[in-house]
């Protein structure tokens, strides 16, 4: 009985707790660890995202911030929508805030990815869309790249993946400068998302009625 136990795979939320305690970079953290994510086996919508903020580390919450206001706008979902874990998993490259470094956030910390991130992933296997948010994620998985260029070019990656900026108070200037983004990309980026909602698993949506 017990090697059957210790070679027992690891459950979602076996793992998830495992994250929760983690303090593996800890004392390089400025306000200390709180890792800052949302899954759940169901999700068939990823959002691949940078790192918290400092405000999302107080709340605990992911995208509790402007940039979240903003990356909801741009997905078309509401608040209920977004935070919906059966239909939405947030897994940033990075857990925990990071820090401050030049006028802006430090890069998200690189212990998360061989920690956690590869073994989070592998248990959310009704992921059919994933968000690259922001160039951290877009060069984690598409490689050395710029970001404008990819998201532009977003039908290149889809149906599988969708980049896009970060959706910080800079992206707003970037709008303005590229007018396309929200005349081409935001109506795909919508109807990629409807599409991937509308495949959530069998048995979620029988739970649901």
């Amino acid at each position: 009985m017990k090697a059957r136990e210790e070679s027992r795979p690891e459950t979602l939320a076996e793992l998830l707790a495992s994250v929760r305690a983690c303090n593996a970079c800890g004392r390089a953290l400025p306000l200390g660890p709180r890792p800052v994510l949302q899954v759940s086996e169901s999700a068939t919508i990823l959002i691949a995202s940078q790192a918290p903020g400092s405000k999302v580390h107080s709340t605990g919450v992911p995208f509790s911030d402007s940039s979240g206001d903003r990356l909801r706008h741009w997905m078309g979902l509401s608040g209920e929508e977004f935070y919906d874990e059966r239909a939405v998993a947030i897994v940033p490259m990075g857990f925990c805030y990071p820090g401050r470094r030049g006028g802006g956030d430090a890069p998200p910390r690189v212990e998360c990815e061989p920690l956690w991130r590869n073994r989070l992933l592998r248990l959310l296997p009704n992921v059919r869309l994933t968000l690259l948010v922001g160039r951290y994620a877009q060069q984690h998985v598409l490689g050395p790249g710029a970001l404008t260029p990819r998201v532009r070019n977003f039908r290149d990656y889809v149906p599988e993946y969708f980049p896009l900026p970060h959706p910080s108070w800079r992206s707003r200037l970037w709008e303005e400068r590229n007018p396309w983004f929200r005349a081409d990309v935001l109506p795909a980026l919508r109807s990629a998302i409807e599409r991937a909602r509308a495949e959530r698993p069998e048995r979620e949506m029988e739970a649901s009625k």
